[in-house]
């Protein structure tokens, strides 16, 4: 059985990514995309996502727009790794988009989408802040038992890239990951120590290359952006494309090693708010929900990310 999915994305290179794989490979379901204010503003990055469904032949996948800024914090976007439209590209044009968005908000897509399949049916995607997600959890508190699993990227149980101890995801809206670490829900923390081994070098953009598709090239513009805007930001060779992660875990959970350990987010410290706080020290309890990655098996998830693009 395919595993049903919404991906709750901020679009976003890696976002983007995250969307083809989930498209072009069949154990996946997307039951819906919903976005949410990160990489860039709602308005941007909902832009986004409706020309990457457009690539991804998603045209009947529904679209929702959600939060427009964390619960209690200002807006902040990553703008130097993004770029000002959230997923400059270079050498290629972008399709006009043939996807519209929703009316109805995402979090009510979300809430809706849990309570009206079987319960353990529906998984959680975020890859970007977990405002969405925190905010249904709050509003429908049902949906916490009936959700299947919640496989997030953000964290890091040792590594931060908007701070010396938070990753970006996380950093920007802390209180909503707090909310949704503490539930009850199982959890699958992929953070920056699992993204960061997910490196598109020069000879896997040149697999895109090959592939001679619209798909194809649309990888490789978002690579030729990506790469450069690493390097000059966090000091990069190659990008770390971290988002595509959490899918292949769902498709092949070989690609992606966990290890279960308690799990929860810092909202006070001066110079660690939004740390992700891994306790490795002892053999987790039985009641343990929370899991994070260590391990991705690089070979593995590029050809997963490759077979689907090529499918597209």
């Amino acid at each position: 059985m395919a595993r049903k999915i919404i991906l709750d994305c901020d679009p976003g290179h890696d976002d983007a990514v995250a969307i083809l794989l989930a498209a072009g490979n069949p154990a996946i379901d997307l039951v819906g995309i919903t976005t949410i204010g990160g990489n860039q503003t709602l308005e941007k990055v909902t832009f986004n996502a409706r020309q990457v469904m457009t690539i991804a032949g998603l045209i009947d996948v529904p679209l929702h727009a959600g939060c427009t800024r964390p619960l209690v914090r200002p807006v902040e976007v990553a703008a130097d790794v993004h770029g000002d439209s959230g997923m400059e590209i270079h050498g290629f044009e972008l399709p006009d988009p043939r996807v519209s968005v929703e009316q109805a908000h995402a979090v009510d897509f979300i809430i809706d989408t849990v309570m009206s399949h079987e319960p353990g049916t529906i998984t959680l995607v975020p890859t970007g802040p977990l405002t969405n997600i925190a905010m249904a959890a709050r509003k429908e508190p049902r949906i916490v038992e009936r959700v299947r699993e919640v496989v997030l990227m953000g964290g890091g149980y040792h590594e931060g890239n908007k701070t010396a101890t938070a990753e970006f995801n996380i950093s920007v809206d802390p209180e909503a990951a707090h909310i949704v670490f503490n539930e009850s829900w199982p959890v699958v923390m992929v953070g920056l120590d699992l993204t960061h081994q997910a490196l598109a070098t020069r000879e896997v953009e040149e697999r895109f290359a090959q592939l001679g598709t619209q798909a194809g090239d649309f990888v490789v513009g978002l690579c030729g952006f990506f790469r450069e805007a690493y390097r000059q930001a966090q000091g990069f060779d190659d990008p770390p494309v971290h988002d595509p992660c959490t899918i292949a875990y769902l498709i092949d959970p070989a690609v992606v090693s966990t290890v279960k350990v308690p799990l929860d987010v810092e909202l006070r410290g001066a110079l660690t708010t939004g740390m992700t706080v891994a306790d490795f020290r002892a053999p987790a309890p039985e009641d343990c929900h929370t899991s994070v990655a260590v391990r991705l098996d690089h070979e593995r998830f590029w050809n997963l990310v490759v077979e689907a693009v090529r499918v597209l």
